[in-house]
């Protein structure tokens, strides 16, 4: 990614219209949430201003990100565990750790839409709190509101759900928030209450915490909302020279060699009928699959270097020094991809992912590039009523 932005400022690309780069950092509002601080090592510019700005002193230290968050819960140094959403464990690489790790909290609590497969892992006390969807109506004590996101081209709008919320018992997410903080700190300076009752008060504090929020509430109540400030496509950088700056690659060094001509590098894919850890279907019409995910694609060439044929069925296991994850028994799919590369679905094949192998900036553990090796295992084809056409 970084070598793409070096280049593309080389060409001059950045700030002309058309010409850039995408400023994704994120889908679903993860690039909002990232805009207003919620991150597990804030700057302390943003610090400095919340604190200002609430009457609060936050802790200065950093947190977890995902992949400590588990080790520290493996390690037993993290006992309690809150999710706004998600699907925790699944999303997370090495199941047979993951697991284990979330039944042997203390405290688990899921905030979630619909029931996931994180919240059967029950700790020694698990709550599952549902919520208001998105498309559902949101009343508080002003009447109906309106919720913000940020999407991946840095525009914010407002987001306010029509439809009957599916029980007169739920509640929305930030009414769940700010109940868990009431009961938690009853003497918060922070009046909870008075915040859920109006959503527009809480975007104030917002507007009155975060450059590039002014006249918030204003803004969104405009057809398309308005978009965040992005210096770069102003030819503005904000760097100590006022200039851009190229990145410096580390070089292949980065990459774990393994030898031997039959390792192959896994990535895990999405199907079309998927959302994140959410599977809708089980059909990939876009690779050709129906019915069916137990599937590793495969380039023609390397199937042949290996003896394998288009249906046979497989064991995938991790070729890491150290490492002994297996996915069993899946079946073989003859597919235009890269030489040398395998692909299966995400997050089944996430049990072939270490959890210390990752990207050591970023923390993110390595989905895309995965050392494997494969065994064969039945020539016979499995009798399922969906299938997998050549592609």
């Amino acid at each position: 990614m970084r070598l793409i932005a070096d280049l593309l400022l080389m060409r001059g690309n950045i700030g002309k219209p058309g010409a850039g780069i995408c400023p994704l950092r994120g889908h679903s509002n993860v690039q909002g949430n990232r805009t207003v601080g919620i991150s597990e090592k804030p700057s302390a510019a943003f610090l400095d201003s919340l604190q200002r700005v609430m009457g609060i002193t936050p802790p200065r230290h950093h947190g977890h990100d995902a992949v400590k968050a588990l080790e520290a819960m493996i390690a037993g140094e993290a006992k309690a565990l809150i999710c706004l959403g998600g699907n925790f464990a699944v999303a997370m690489p090495d199941h047979e750790r993951a697991f284990p790790a979330m039944r042997g909290l203390e405290l688990s609590v899921h905030v979630g839409t619909k029931l996931n497969r994180s919240h059967l892992l029950t700790a020694k006390e698990t709550f599952i709190l549902p919520c208001l969807g998105r498309t559902e109506l949101d009343l508080q004590a002003s009447g109906r509101q309106s919720i913000t996101v940020e999407d991946s081209m840095s525009m914010v709008h407002a987001s306010s759900g029509k439809l009957k919320p599916a029980s007169p018992m739920l509640r929305s997410e930030p009414a769940i928030v700010a109940g868990l903080a009431k009961a938690t700190l009853p003497a918060s300076k922070v009046d909870w209450q008075y915040l859920v009752e109006d959503y527009d008060r809480i975007r104030d504090l917002i507007e009155q915490t975060i450059p590039g929020f002014e006249d918030y509430n204003q803004r969104i109540r405009h057809p398309g909302g308005f978009r965040m400030p992005l210096p770069p496509t102003e030819r503005i950088w904000p760097t100590a020279t006022g200039k851009a700056m190229f990145s410096v690659f580390k070089g292949v060094h980065e990459n774990v060699v393994v030898e031997g001509e039959d390792v192959m590098r896994l990535v895990t894919l999405r199907s079309h009928d998927q959302y994140n850890t959410t599977i809708y279907a089980m059909d990939d019409r876009y690779r050709g699959v129906f019915g069916r995910r137990d599937v590793l694609f495969m380039n023609e060439q390397d199937m042949a270097a290996q003896g394998l044929e288009h249906g046979d069925r497989v064991d995938i296991h991790t070729a890491l020094p150290g490492s002994a994850l297996t996915l069993e028994d899946i079946t073989v799919v003859a597919y235009g991809i890269a030489p040398g590369t395998v692909g299966a679905y995400y997050p089944e094949a996430n049990v072939l992912v270490p959890l210390n192998y990752l990207d050591e900036e970023s923390g993110t553990p390595s989905y895309k590039s995965v050392p494997v090796r494969l065994t064969l295992r039945s020539k016979e084809i499995r009798p399922l009523a969906g299938g997998a056409k050549k592609v």
